[in-house]
């Protein structure tokens, strides 16, 4: 029986050894103090010589094994430092609440307490020196009271995540891992990259939004103002600042709105009354929610005023110009009361005329009503005619461009270019119909003025008439202007086209027509030159009466709305429009505008001016058209073309012909006005989504809005209005699907197409 236990330490085993020893010893001194023998103290020194000897040689066996012990102990911890240098992450453990080791990087993760991070440095100490780091910016949560109380809370989840926001921008994530009851693992994570990619791309989302907004807010036909909630200005619009006719110096951000009104009694603008019900409408305000008020300013301008609050305490100031309709209420309430009094006086004659009088009101109050019914009618008329009544046109006169390639060089060749002829004067009598109409309806939204660079709109107009004019062997020539001014895009197009067309017509074969601009100050004056016959002066002023033709025209060029249409645009815009000519020398009509300054907006081309190629369009069309008669008149003219066509009426449709195919289509034709709220611009996003491959795209559409270009502008996809000129189509179709910058740039995206399958 050893006297030893195995399985306690070496020390402890050297310890007991020399224990036994000395009372061994002890023992054979006192057996020689009380006289043994020779013999047994002889005796008892072998068995003391043998049992040093075993105690001995288990002291060296247990050294040695010590020794193996340490040398695997050492061993094995400078393979977890070589281990933990290697890592890209900080790695601490914390082994009953101490440091025990730690790598390189989380060493240096804080340098101003690097010096404390030695084996033997507590939890808690550790988190109270990170907490007193210079280094140290923020975290999103609390470090934890101590580490006791970390590895005791059960409802605590683990891992444990923390951010950490160091100095120059640096940011880490620290996780914290209970690894058992005393062990603690901490691992540091930079995520600086992460934190910056994510701040941008939010920066720039939030940008983007800013502006689409601010651009919304700006270009709004009322005018528009927020307040703060304690009343001073934080944004407006220029409508906003026109209709109160301040100065934008006075109307600044964070200026007070009391001080605007007081600029306002101070220059006569408003009344004494205006300012003393101030106070009332603010708690008025403040007891609903909103408030509603009209009232009139001093130089006669009467103004409904519509004011909201906002969840933040501010408010958000509506503006609506209602000068001209309280001015025709009053003017027939002045007329009612004229009337009324005629009818009294009447009254007063014929007294006994009771029946008569009763038959009077009735008539008036029917002719009311059918005014009222005739006016409700003209704007129903208005909202169809510019998509039903062009569909028809625009169907026509694809059927007859494909008729007339059918019959070339046959004695139906006249026929057709005279059917030609008269389907091009009804597509314009129309549109001066519609445009006159429009101008004329008095509608708020009649003119939309918007700021933009008339060089696009006057390289657009080369485009179309230069054809025109060599076919009447007329010289035509432009210079377009890089000035911005302010005015409907589409009807000063119109305008300058009409001017043009004009031009040309009354130019006999061999004359000049020329288009420019000059520039006086702050204006410019757009002009259109020619050699034709002239104009009378005694004519110049009714030239623009509708239905109106100088003396010298000639028969059959038309009927004298294109000049009308001019006028009227020309007045709702603010533009002056003069015109001087002598017969048989020639005309020069001129449209003068304000040129505008300051931060403009970017000049969005809408297409190439380029010559097609006269080669056949062999290619996959996919064409998106809800009126069955312009798609097979599109259909027809495309495969004269030589393009291979998929027809379709919705984007359902069009998205089962491609899954047919199992490849993209080379472009998309797409209306954008389809049946049941679905639109071409949503099938062409569709197509697009379906095939992961940005298709060309061209949107045809009645819908002549700068919003409609604004969309197909950010989503990569060309705009043509219908009737479409087919002699500008072709053009595009070919540069669209040859790759060419897109006409109306979108950001990252790619018109042209080389590998039109996908999974």
């Amino acid at each position: 029986m050893t006297l030893l236990n195995p399985k306690n330490s070496a020390e402890t085993q050297v310890a007991k050894q020399a224990k036994i020893i000395e009372a061994l010893i002890n023992r054979a001194n006192r057996q020689r103090e009380v006289g043994l023998s020779a013999y047994s103290a002889f005796q008892s020194a072998i068995e003391l010589q043998e049992q040093v000897a075993a105690q001995s040689r288990d002291l060296e066996r247990a050294a040695t094994e010590l020794q193996s012990v340490q040398y695997e102990r050492a061993r094995t911890r400078k393979n977890l430092v070589e281990a933990l240098s290697s890592m890209e992450e900080g790695f601490a453990l914390f082994t009953g609440g101490q440091l025990d080791i730690c790598n390189e990087l989380f060493q240096a993760f804080l340098p101003d307490i690097s010096d404390h991070l030695a084996p033997g440095l507590k939890l808690d100490r550790f988190f109270n020196l990170m907490k007193a780091s210079s280094y140290l910016v923020s975290t999103d949560k609390g470090f934890p009271r101590s580490g006791a109380h970390l590895a005791q809370d059960s409802q605590r989840p683990s891992p444990v995540y923390t951010v950490l926001e160091l100095q120059q921008d640096r940011w880490y994530q620290m996780s914290l891992q209970q690894t058992s009851s005393s062990n603690m693992v901490l691992l540091l994570t930079e995520i600086t990259e992460i934190v910056r990619q994510n701040r941008t791309e939010k920066e720039t989302l939030i940008d983007r939004q800013a502006d689409y907004l601010q651009a919304v807010f700006q270009n709004m036909s009322s005018g528009m103002c927020t307040l703060s909630p304690s009343g001073e200005v934080m944004m407006q619009n220029a409508r906003f600042r026109e209709l109160f006719a301040v100065p934008m110096k006075v109307l600044q951000q964070g200026t007070p709105l009391r001080r605007v009104l007081e600029f306002m009694k101070k220059n006569g603008l408003i009344g004494r009354d205006t300012m003393a019900q101030f106070g009332n409408w603010r708690r008025e305000l403040k007891e609903n929610g909103w408030i509603s008020v009209r009232f009139r300013l001093q130089r006669g301008r009467v103004l409904d005023i519509q004011a909201n609050m906002l969840p933040d305490g501010g408010v958000l100031l509506e503006l609506e110009d209602v000068t001209q309709e309280t001015r025709t209420t009053e003017t027939l309430e002045n007329r009612v009361l004229k009337r009324t009094a005629e009818l009294t006086r009447a009254n007063a004659r014929l007294t006994e005329q009771f029946g008569e009088k009763a038959r009077v009101e009735e008539e008036l109050r029917l002719a009311k009503e059918r005014a009222e019914a005739a006016v409700s009618s003209k704007t129903r008329f208005l909202a169809a005619a510019s998509h039903d009544l062009l569909q028809p046109i625009n169907a026509a006169k694809l059927l007859i461009s494909t008729l007339k390639e059918t019959v070339q060089e046959t004695h139906y060749t006249t026929v057709v270019d005279r059917l030609e002829g008269a389907f091009v004067s009804t597509e314009q009598l129309l549109h001066s119909l519609l445009d006159i109409s429009r101008l004329d309806s008095e509608e708020a939204d009649a003119v939309t003025p918007s700021v933009f660079c008339l060089g696009p709109m006057m390289e657009g107009i080369i485009a179309d008439q230069t054809a025109v004019a060599e076919q009447k062997n007329v010289q035509f020539s432009g210079v377009p202007s890089t000035a911005f001014v302010r005015s409907d895009r589409v009807y000063l197009l119109r305008s300058v086209q009409n001017l043009v067309v004009n031009a040309i017509q009354y130019t006999q074969p061999g004359g000049r027509v020329l288009m420019g601009c000059r520039r006086h100050g702050d204006t410019v004056t757009l002009e259109v030159w020619d050699t034709g016959i002239g104009i009378a002066h005694k004519d110049q002023k009714r030239i623009f009466d509708e239905f109106t033709r100088a003396a010298n025209m000639p028969l059959g060029t038309g009927v004298g709305l294109g000049l009308s249409v001019v006028d009227r645009a020309c007045r709702h815009l603010g533009h002056r429009l003069l015109v001087r000519s002598k017969p048989g020398r020639g005309s020069v009509f001129s449209i003068e505008m304000d040129v505008v300054r300051g931060d403009l907006p970017e000049i969005v081309p809408r297409g190439p001016i380029y010559q097609s190629s006269g080669k056949p369009l062999d290619h996959i069309v996919l064409v998106i058209e809800n009126d069955v008669d312009v798609l097979y008149a599109f259909t027809q003219r495309l495969e004269q073309w030589g393009a291979s066509v998929l027809a379709a009426h919705s984007t359902e449709e069009a998205l089962e012909h491609v899954r047919d195919m199992g490849i993209a289509p080379d472009i998309i034709l797409a209306d954008y006005q389809l049946n049941h709220g679905d639109t071409g611009v949503k099938a062409i996003a569709a197509i697009r989504t379906e095939t992961g491959l940005h298709v060309p795209a061209i949107v045809i559409t009645a819908n002549r809005s700068d919003s409609l270009h604004v969309i197909g502008a950010e989503n990569d996809i060309t705009v043509m209005t219908k009737p479409v000129k087919l002699s500008r189509l072709r053009p595009m179709i070919d540069w669209k699907i040859s790759g060419g910058l897109p006409a109306t740039e979108h950001p990252g995206g790619n018109s042209g197409n080389t590998d039109k399958s996908w999974p």
